[in-house]
């Protein structure tokens, strides 16, 4: 398969022994192992923890794990990450994010939901892990009724419970980078 750029939205604050935090690593670990390109807020919280997860892969590259930062500079913005890009666009930045092959998320509030709902109207494939926030809200269902791939009439977001399902998901569903 190709490099797929995969974005993963989540919580941007996680309290101490959150399981969300291992799962995004876990995520991060095995897409930069698949070989992809994670993209990300580049905050802290989902973020930084996919971004550390991606850096602890094996197959690791200097342009594995970037982060579209919301602000003009990289202040605050996850040591873990490759390419940190500020965008002096704040939550708008999310839009970026959604731009991706597809978008994962973890958990996540009001910035998460919008970055769902962008890739959803993009046309990515959209994955949520069914856990507490709105990614455990929308796994596996539709967000709306539109028709998006006339050859994929499961189509929803996608809920996952592991990486090895979100790579797998890559694999039947995400269109080659364009």
């Amino acid at each position: 398969m190709s490099r797929l750029r995969v974005s993963v939205a989540g919580s941007g604050v996680l309290p101490p022994g959150d399981p969300r935090r291992r799962l995004a690593w876990e995520l991060g670990r095995a897409l930069v192992g698949a070989g992809h390109v994670v993209v990300c807020g580049g905050m802290g919280g989902v973020m930084d923890a996919v971004a550390q997860g991606g850096q602890s892969s094996p197959r690791h590259r200097p342009d594995s794990v970037v982060g579209l930062v919301p602000g003009t500079g990289t202040e605050g913005a996850s040591e873990h990450l490759d390419v940190a890009l500020p965008t002096g666009l704040g939550h708008l930045r999310n839009s970026l994010v959604a731009r991706s092959d597809a978008v994962v998320a973890i958990g996540g509030g009001a910035g998460t939901l919008s970055e769902l709902a962008m890739a959803w109207l993009f046309d990515r494939l959209c994955i949520a892990y069914r856990v507490e926030g709105w990614s455990g809200e929308l796994a596996d269902r539709r967000i709306d009724d539109r028709i998006r791939f006339e050859d994929r009439p499961d189509d929803r977001v996608y809920g996952v419970d592991r990486a090895e399902q979100v790579l797998a998901l890559l694999d039947r569903w995400a269109a080659p980078p364009n």
